[in-house]
């Protein structure tokens, strides 16, 4: 099991542990333990004819209605609001899960309308479910149940835990409802409940808690890690774009240089046709350098060492446009550490002319509500217009992914996006963009370093 890693699944093992218990194989069945058939006869509890799965010998199926008695709640009124020590708090299913709003009622009630702290409630409509309550004295409203039972056979923590596993309550007989799905009082009585010993019940929801207890203690270790993971990553980030993550070589030639020869190489283009001259962008000024980088780097604005480029869709009207070989690259395929290119939508060759196109080594970006997620191409691709492709001109496509990646960057596409409940950066604002410019040389090392500390960070 990986610990340290986001694929860690605790509610699947939370299922299978309980779906262990329900059959008899969490813990160990005791010979001297007395049998489930005597506190059959002992409550006159009812066999329950319907068998789900094998049970050990010393269990016994029954009918959970005979065994556990359901106590409907009541309706409250909507003025019921007055929060008052003359007032009894009104519990809904809003508040077990999601409601922090609370009604209050003055009537006087039967006392199987009340629950008190360490009875056991079940929620049976939306957001269904058990639990033991701990909140104080309140009244109940209907669509939650009150389980109570006038025998010594069920142990309160066993029934919660069968409870709990929604395998053993709800089927697709049981539910009704569209907007609202619930099982009906009905279907609970008759549900068929594995019935272990008295004493193998403790033990088995003992064990269940032990577990789950281990369980949260993996969670929130794994949740540390994968936040210490972030953190790490993006101090390593951080450090890249400072040039303070490998040492600098004054062999190297510098940046300037580089600037040199990406705007000769744009101007090239726009020669041979290949790009339409554009207005240039204005020059960083001191005041505007976001921190300081070394004597070697220069500070540029994207569009000034890269071309840009908006994507767009093809008539979704002209089904020739689709049915073919090519990727058509949407925000959700792209992830800060890979493609899909198993994308839902293909373009054919019709639909590539149409659409826009982007190549091994460019980088599409997210530019439409959660901005910023980007990575390099190893094919070629189509893409939407909530994307846009950056083609880097010389520099290494790798560390313009990796710096844009970087809090700083990011950060700064939300402070210049529109002002929208939609964040959204046009291309003339990306292209305005700043990022420091390291020499080539150093661009091949600091990439090969960030690497290694990744999967390092990762421990793949």
């Amino acid at each position: 099991m990986k610990t340290n890693s986001l694929d860690f699944d605790a509610q699947a093992l939370r299922e299978k542990i309980l779906d262990l218990a329900m059959r008899g194989k969490l813990v160990p069945q005791d010979p001297n333990d007395e049998p489930a058939s005597v506190l059959l006869e002992k409550d006159n509890l009812k066999n329950s004819d319907e068998k789900p799965h094998d049970i050990p010998a010393s269990w016994k199926w029954i009918i959970l209605g005979s065994g556990v008695n359901f106590y409907n709640g009541r309706a409250y009124k909507k003025n019921e609001l007055l929060n008052d020590d003359k007032f009894t708090p009104v519990l809904r299913v809003g508040n077990l899960f999601t409601n922090s709003s609370w009604y209050y009622s003055d009537l006087k009630l039967d006392p199987n309308k009340y629950i008190d702290n360490g009875d056991l409630i079940y929620a049976w409509s939306a957001s269904f479910g058990p639990k033991i309550w701990n909140g104080g004295r309140v009244i109940f409203h209907y669509h939650i149940w009150k389980l109570k039972y006038d025998n010594t056979a069920i142990d309160k923590n066993f029934l919660y835990y069968f409870l709990l596993d929604k395998r053993n309550v709800v089927g697709e007989t049981d539910l009704h409802g569209s907007t609202m799905k619930h099982i009906t009082k009905t279907n609970m009585e008759h549900l068929p409940f594995p019935l272990p010993p008295l004493s193998e019940q403790s033990r088995i929801a003992a064990k269940i808690a032990q577990l789950f207890a281990l369980l949260r203690k993996v969670e929130t270790s794994t949740q540390q890690y994968a936040k210490l993971q972030t953190l790490l990553k993006s101090k390593v980030l951080d450090l890249a774009m400072r040039g303070k993550l490998v040492k600098q070589d004054p062999n190297d030639e510098p940046a300037s240089v580089l600037l040199k020869k990406i705007k000769a190489e744009k101007q090239e283009l726009i020669k041979e046709k290949k790009i339409k001259k554009t207005k240039p962008l204005p020059p960083i000024t001191d005041d505007e350098k976001p921190f300081d980088i070394p004597d070697s780097w220069e500070w540029v604005r994207l569009g000034d060492v890269s071309l840009i480029t908006t994507g767009n869709t093809p008539s979704k009207n002209n089904l020739i446009f689709y049915g073919g070989n090519l990727s058509f690259i949407k925000p959700a395929d792209i992830q800060n550490m890979a493609i899909n290119y198993d994308t839902d939508e293909f373009l054919s060759k019709e639909g590539e002319e149409k659409g826009r196109i982007a190549h091994k080594g460019d980088i599409l970006i997210t530019c439409i509500g959660n901005l910023g997620r980007n990575n390099v191409l190893n094919k070629k691709a189509a893409y939407n217009q909530q994307i846009n492709n950056i083609s880097p001109l010389i520099l290494n496509s790798e560390i313009l992914h990796f710096f844009m990646l970087s809090n700083f960057f990011i950060s700064s596409m939300y402070r210049l996006a529109s002002a929208t409940t939609l964040p959204i950066l046009n291309k003339s604002k990306l292209a305005s963009m700043f990022v420091p410019l390291p020499p080539l040389n150093e661009q091949q090392r600091i990439i090969k370093q960030i690497l290694k500390i990744l999967r390092g960070i990762s421990n793949d």
